[in-house]
């Protein structure tokens, strides 16, 4: 969905704005209001936000996020601003860090499908931790997440796929700029300061898919590193540091130094066409499953063939996955890694496990990635009969479409395919069904009651203050 409401005039319109990304960002940053953002735009944000701190709150039934704390813990000590869920409060950056492990530690947060990024956790820990700390209202941190959140699907947009086909994971180079953005705004950064802010981020994006060669826990790092970086950025540029106007598109910015042989096909004039006028936000899809969003058209399509047929790994001869071509060499690659997930996060990059899960037992919940589910032999071995191949009728990126065809022993074929994914466009989840999940979530770790506080709170984020929302999400 695009709104094409709007109040305002286009920032990027004017001399040189299609030219410096950096520049009509930070003019859109610096000038929009709450009020400019129609009401449809800033329900959804409501709704992202709930989702995701559902998500949080569910992350502190698994290890990392005990390591995490501790680890922040042990280089800052004790601080001021909240983490999710938890008693112990840590210094900003060090709380950012932690809730932005969080947030995407369970690959259950949303995405942007034609950026290819996660774009709540780019924005929502730097928007938490800097409006508690300065005591902004949640009205204004409503407004710095939202503006975070249309630039960093603009500069994901933007790229077409490029960072991924390079190896970077995009979330982790984006979050750098669009949590500069969000803090800078909070600050009260003017536009010069937001394009040097920008400029100074754009020494420390980075975050490699090194961690598919062994499901290792590095990609939970990559949004809250980024938010760390963005506001040390914004600070450094409210504070006269100067950095470079053309972060992106400079000799050695951002996309030279990052695509590679793909910085050619960088769209930069639409990094800021449109900004305000047309929002991008609404687009983002809430995930049903906990898994890689490449992999949900199949994961659909099996959980309707496990309904409708009830299959058994000995009444199979073949099963074959169509997903989209650029995915591939992330979640059906290696195929020895992919048939043999040694943890839940290979497991979620895998299109086989997940497909041969889903053929099984009908679903795709965060048990169904425990160990003892991982380890099921039945499962394994019907993962390594799976052939995954190239969907050529897919409509990615704008969905993430998928397919699964099964033969039988008795000769019958039978093949389902999902061209839009559930969650994403005309099967965006609504508001009832993004509560159920949120609830679904948190009550894995706090009581329905705090569940229901905090609930409120995030949907009544326009009319409370940052530190209001900030007590109903720390655990007493």
């Amino acid at each position: 969905m695009t709104s094409r409401h709007s109040t305002r005039a286009d920032p990027s319109a004017g001399s040189g704005a299609a030219q410096i990304p950096a520049r009509g960002l930070a003019a859109f940053v610096a000038g929009m209001r709450l009020s400019d953002v129609p009401e449809p735009v800033r329900e959804r944000a409501r709704l992202f936000i709930l989702d995701a701190v559902g998500v949080a709150l569910a992350a502190h039934r698994y290890p990392f996020a005990d390591r995490v704390l501790a680890g922040a813990a042990a280089l800052g000590g004790e601080g001021a601003i909240t983490v999710i869920g938890h008693r112990k409060r840590l210094p900003l950056r060090d709380a950012v860090l932690v809730n932005g492990v969080l947030l995407h530690g369970l690959d259950f947060d949303d995405t942007h499908l034609t950026a290819i990024i996660h774009p709540t956790v780019t924005c929502l820990p730097a928007a938490l931790g800097v409006a508690e700390a300065v005591r902004m209202s949640g009205a204004d941190m409503l407004a710095a997440y939202i503006a975070g959140m249309e630039c960093a699907i603009r500069i994901g947009a933007s790229v077409k796929g490029g960072f991924h086909h390079v190896g970077f994971h995009a979330t982790g180079v984006i979050s750098h700029f669009s949590s500069a953005l969000v803090a800078g705004k909070l600050l009260g950064l003017d536009p010069d300061a937001l394009v040097r802010a920008q400029g100074i981020a754009a020494s420390t994006a980075g975050g490699v898919q090194v961690f598919l060669e062994e499901g290792a826990w590095t990609k939970r790092l990559h949004p809250g590193w980024g938010a760390v970086a963005g506001i040390t950025a914004a600070t450094l540029a409210k504070n006269g540091f100067f950095g470079p106007s053309r972060a992106f598109e400079g000799r050695f910015g951002l996309f030279e130094t990052h695509l590679q042989q793909h910085a050619a096909e960088v769209d930069l004039a639409s990094i800021t066409s449109g900004l305000g006028a047309d929002w991008q936000l609404p687009d983002t899809s809430v995930k049903p499953y906990p898994v890689c969003h490449f992999i949900h058209g199949a994961a659909e399509a099996a959980i309707r063939l496990h309904r409708e047929l009830r299959p058994t790994p000995d009444a199979l001869t073949e099963i074959r996955v169509r997903i989209p071509k650029d995915t591939l060499p992330i979640v059906a690659e290696p195929v020895a890694v992919k048939t043999e997930p040694a943890n839940d996060y290979d497991a979620k990059f895998s299109a086989q496990y997940v497909v041969a899960t889903c053929l099984l037992k009908g679903r795709m919940g965060l048990s169904e990635l425990s160990e003892e589910a991982r380890n099921d032999p039945t499962v394994r071995a019907l993962a390594r009969r799976i052939i995954v191949e190239a969907d050529k009728d897919t409509g990615f990126p704008k969905y993430m479409s998928g397919g699964v065809v099964l033969r039988t022993t008795s000769g019958r074929q039978h093949d389902v395919y999902v061209p839009i994914n559930n969650g994403s466009g005309e099967r965006a989840l609504d508001a009832e069904a993004i509560a159920e999940k949120f609830f679904a979530s948190a009550e894995l770790t706090v009581p329905h009651g705090k569940a229901l506080r905090i609930r409120d709170a995030i949907l009544a984020l326009e009319t409370i203050s940052a530190a209001e929302l900030a007590a109903a999400l720390h655990r007493q």
